[in-house]
């Protein structure tokens, strides 16, 4: 995603008051655009490796360009801070991790639209490094010229965010200081959020993540509502449904090959929790951002622009 500065948010959040609007920020913002697209594979669905690869970089390619393009996001000379998930020691294949090949096509549009620097990072459950290096998103980020960043715990500085349930929470300072953020999460299962996708990502940026268990779904509103993320890229190229959020068997994954870009947090993950099995309903923090008016839980009503690619 990509965040909102703080005088940024206020003017946009002052204009779309003015105009009597409603709803996600991104979305209103948004203008001609669109506020939603998904891109799936409509080729042989039996792939190899490296050709599961390509596939995640055709489909991430058509997802942002349905959307009007990483240059609707990202402009010349900005500091760019890209947050996969990358929070366990698994391999691509496990779906517990962004696909690499997701992430470094996303670094590599920041810079073709001119973008000064690109950070990747992340604030794993598991042991950073390890995490790091065998999930492929260090390698793979690094090669097309990202800086990829492990957050020092020392440096989180206690952010006031003012939410219903949420008052402050420690936030990775050079995520608050990038000229943009750009949010990739994987979609897959998770055992006490039941899925974690865009809005449930954002704790890879933040410390006291317990805080977040007492009330998931109004926890993660409160967060989403402070950060005004604009852009949310999806993957849901492999997909983890059961035992997540770690995972390690790979009969629990699942390969619909597609990604969704756009800039509601809340249609992404009422999408995602279909792609899942399950209804946006179930979903706490996709029902309590609706309400909230973060976003909309019926993403259809966005008109998301569906591309077959092959």
């Amino acid at each position: 995603m990509v965040f909102a500065s703080r005088r940024e948010f206020l003017l946009q959040a002052g204009a779309a008051a003015a105009a009597g609007g409603s709803g996600a920020l991104g979305a209103q913002m948004a203008g001609s655009a669109p506020a939603m697209a998904i891109a799936r594979w409509a080729g042989p669905q039996e792939l190899p490796a490296e050709e599961i690869d390509k596939v995640a970089e055709q489909l991430t390619l058509k997802a942002l360009e349905a959307v009007g393009g990483i240059s609707r996001f990202v402009r010349r000379g900005d500091v760019v801070w890209v947050k996969p998930n990358i929070a366990w020691i698994q391999p691509p294949e496990m779906a517990a991790n962004t696909n690499p090949a997701v992430v470094a096509t996303i670094v590599r549009l920041c810079f073709e639209a001119g973008a000064k620097v690109v950070k990747v990072g992340d604030n794993p459950v598991d042991v950073v490094d390890q995490a790091y290096e065998r999930s492929g998103i260090a390698a793979a980020a690094r090669k097309v010229g990202a800086q990829v960043v492990i957050m020092d715990r020392a440096r989180f500085r206690r952010v006031d965010i003012k939410g219903e349930r949420l008052q402050s929470i420690p936030i990775y300072p050079e995520v608050l200081d990038a000229d943009v953020v750009i949010n990739v999460p994987i979609a897959k299962h998770h055992g006490l959020a039941t899925i974690t996708v865009a809005m449930k990502n954002f704790m890879g940026v933040v410390e006291e993540r317990r805080t977040f268990h007492q009330a998931i779904g109004e926890t993660l509103t409160d967060l989403n509502r402070f950060l005004q993320p604009k852009i949310s890229v999806v993957d849901a190229v492999r997909v983890l449904v059961a035992r997540g959020p770690r995972g390690g068997r790979l009969e629990d994954v699942r390969m619909p090959l597609a990604v969704a870009a756009g800039t509601d947090v809340v249609a992404l993950d009422a999408w995602a929790a279909e792609v899942l099995g399950r209804k946006p309903e179930e979903i706490s923090s996709v029902v309590c951002g609706h309400k909230a008016g973060l976003g909309t839980m019926n993403y259809q009503s966005l008109n998301p622009v569906e591309i077959a690619v092959s």
